[in-house]
């Protein structure tokens, strides 16, 4: 399908105009129908991406759950935050019957991401929260798996057309000039992009040289760092080293939360328990020959210095074997630009700190990242340290890994530039639907105009702000 036949079927959709009911059932649809072609789809994607089965058939799940939490979203209302202020003469100026809400954007492009095939992908959290708000979807492909995602679309454009939602309110569109030209297109209103920093920003400034910009949110680069207090170094390194080479060697290292840089003290025996547990870290092929190279490019670049030291894990496949970058304090903080460049895949950076006031001129070094985590000591505090890192980061992790993201109406998945283009708005959780949704207010409105979530007497019975007034005389006029 051509991207303008994509999108003049989604603006031509009146996608918009459907109910939150309805839009639920959709959803819940295509989670059953995803579901059922679980065999199939696990097939297809092992053999395109290299992932095992256990962990496709687990993101086949979650991709389920997220298509249903959002079916929940829309039934609950309350992400419209409607809210009512009754007229009131006594104010300067006088206030008029006012209620305002949430309405959707229009037609949203999705850019599938590589290394989850199914939950950021054709059926993933983007396209999920963009029909939640009432959004058509253009889901723009990803190259490194096209034969899950032609699947997956196929199935979902059937299921939406059996469960009666309107004609052209799904499509996919493939190869690197459909990505431009839709995210060029003037029926696309915004844009829900997950992949590398160069990609997103190409994309983003795209949509702002646009003769009408549109809202670009990207989930680019993340370096996700953690420190590692002395109490902790102390009371448990076997279960830090071998907690800290689990999440960043899992799935070869393709994820966005990888604890890419980690904060230890200087002599802790977390450094000997890593180089014990790397040794039995498993190598895997990567999603792709492009990120196997980049990769190697990367982990090559700290080969030959002469402040930094190299700890590879024992595998066959040395391009993505495991690897482990070890400096100190002073060289971070000399020139932190390298150690700082996200290397996507199976490496982590472990810098030695002296004391605390080391550790905060390190910090304050930092680029902001999806997640910041901490691991301390039994009973230990914490505060300052949290206020240094909170700033730098969408989540604040203690005494865990950052990999894994749940899905909760209270999680927020984002972070300020490189992280995300847009800081305030999350890619994962009930509020990631807010990226898709735009304000608008009535004025003394007549009740038919009024959408239902805003009439009187809450006949949608949603979740909602009113204000009374002091004037009960004056109503909205019938």
């Amino acid at each position: 399908m051509s991207v303008d036949d994509a999108v003049a079927r989604a603006t031509a959709s009146g996608f918009e105009g459907t109910g939150r009911e309805d839009r639920a059932r959709w959803l819940e649809a295509l989670a059953e129908a995803i579901a059922g072609d679980r065999a199939e789809l696990v097939r297809l994607a092992a053999a395109e991406t290299h992932l095992s089965e256990a962990r496709l058939d687990g993101e086949i799940t979650r991709t389920d759950s997220q298509l249903r939490f959002f079916a929940g979203v829309a039934r609950d209302g309350g992400y419209l935050e409607a809210t009512l202020d009754a007229p009131d003469p006594t104010t300067t100026p006088p206030r008029p019957d006012l209620r305002r809400m949430l309405r959707p954007l229009g037609a949203v492009a999705v850019y599938a991401a590589s290394n989850f095939p199914f939950a950021f992908s054709v059926l993933g959290n983007d396209t999920a929260s963009a029909l939640a708000a009432g959004c058509p979807v253009i889901v723009k492909g990803h190259p490194g798996h096209p034969e899950t995602s032609r699947r997956t679309a196929a199935l979902a454009e059937r299921t939406l057309a059996a469960a009666g939602a309107p004609d052209g309110c799904f499509g996919l569109v493939e190869g690197m000039d459909a990505g431009v030209a839709l995210v060029q297109h003037p029926g696309v209103a915004a844009v829900g992009f997950t992949g590398s920093e160069r990609g997103g920003r190409a994309l983003f400034e795209l949509a702002a040289a646009r003769e009408r910009p549109i809202p670009f949110y990207g989930e680019l680069g993340s370096i996700n760092p953690v420190v590692v207090t002395e109490s902790a170094a102390r009371e448990r390194p076997d279960e830090i080293a071998t907690g800290l080479v689990g999440s960043f060697t899992r799935d070869a290292g393709q994820f966005c939360t990888k604890p890419g840089l980690v904060f230890i003290p200087a002599g802790a025996r977390i450094e000997d328990a890593v180089a014990t547990a790397l040794m039995a870290a498993p190598s895997q092929q990567q999603l792709t020959e492009g990120m196997t190279s980049a990769f190697a490019a990367g982990a090559a670049s700290f080969a030959g210095r002469s402040d930094v030291q190299i700890l590879n894990a024992a595998a066959e496949a040395p391009d993505s074997a495991p690897t482990v970058v070890i400096t100190d304090g002073e060289a971070f903080t000399t020139d932190p630009e390298p150690f700082l460049t996200e290397c996507f895949g199976p490496l982590t950076v472990l810098v030695r700190y002296l004391g605390d006031e080391e550790l905060q001129r390190a910090i304050g070094s930092l680029d902001p990242s999806l997640t910041a985590t901490i691991l301390r000591g039994q009973g230990e505090d914490v505060t300052a340290l949290a206020a240094a890192l909170a700033p730098l980061a969408g989540r604040l992790v203690f005494d865990g890994w950052p990999t894994g993201v749940a899905i909760a109406w209270a999680q927020h998945h984002g972070g300020a530039w490189p992280a995300t283009t847009a800081s305030v708005h999350s890619s994962v959780g009930a509020s990631a639907i807010r990226r898709f949704l735009t304000p608008i207010a009535y004025q003394d409105a007549p009740q038919a105009v009024l959408p239902p979530e805003l009439r009187d007497h809450n006949p949608a019975n949603i979740p909602r702000r009113e204000a009374s007034s002091t004037d009960a005389s004056r109503v909205p006029r019938d």
